[in-house]
């Protein structure tokens, strides 16, 4: 019997514990109904309450002469490392004023790496190959997600409580601001959240060498 009822008491401890948290489920799309991927979605606490995380790492690669990933979503107060994984080398930097950065002609790791304090949208390029161009967004809250090639994201564990939720994407016509929504999730469980975001074309540097002109990069 004692046993019977300690088991029942862990269940009620997991089930209360499952129903102290909430999640947020995105859905992006654009104005002809096709899923959005690379949109970061973001939840800050409406009651403005601050939020806190551990230190965090991230990295960025550079891959057949591309940025790998293209966006990537960190937490104000992460530091990122920027490997070279290909034959050649690259010199990375950013002129974007929430952090303006540079890592000098480098194959392999550099040595340094580089912390983001400031939230905003770090732009990113090669100043040896100019096709290159990758996105850092800086969150000032741990609360986000990235959309995948659905336009799904899920933002899991949140603490209850009301949210402003918001997307950006590289391309997104509009402010970002414009797109912020409040959800309830006062009462734990699952919150949805749809945009439909209106994309500017993606303007793309060509890359080099061409077949005709061949050479080192």
């Amino acid at each position: 019997m004692f046993r019977h009822l300690l088991a029942l008491a862990c269940a009620s401890l997991v089930t209360a514990a499952f129903a102290q948290t909430a999640q947020i489920d995105a859905t992006v799309i654009d104005p002809q109904g096709r899923p959005v991927s690379d949109a970061v979605v973001v939840a800050v606490p409406a009651d403005g309450a601050p939020v806190v995380n551990g230190p965090r790492e991230s990295v960025v690669d550079q891959v057949d002469k591309e940025f790998v990933p293209k966006v990537v979503a960190i937490q104000a107060g992460t530091s990122v490392t920027f490997p070279n994984h290909d034959n050649v080398r690259h010199h990375v930097y950013s002129f974007s004023p929430p952090k303006r950065f540079e890592l000098s002609l480098y194959a392999g790791v550099p040595a340094k790496r580089v912390v983001f304090d400031t939230p905003g949208v770090v732009v990113l390029g090669c100043n040896i190959h100019d096709w290159m161009v990758g996105y850092i967004y800086v969150s000032e809250s741990p609360f986000f997600a990235k959309t995948d090639k659905d336009g799904k994201a899920r933002l899991a564990d949140l603490p209850p409580g009301a949210y402003h939720v918001r997307a950006w994407h590289p391309q997104l016509a509009v402010a970002e601001e414009s797109t912020r929504t409040k959800v309830d999730a006062t009462r734990g469980g699952v919150a949805e959240v749809r945009w439909t975001l209106e994309l500017k074309p993606e303007v793309r540097v060509r890359r080099a060498p061409t077949p005709e002109r061949r050479g080192t990069y």
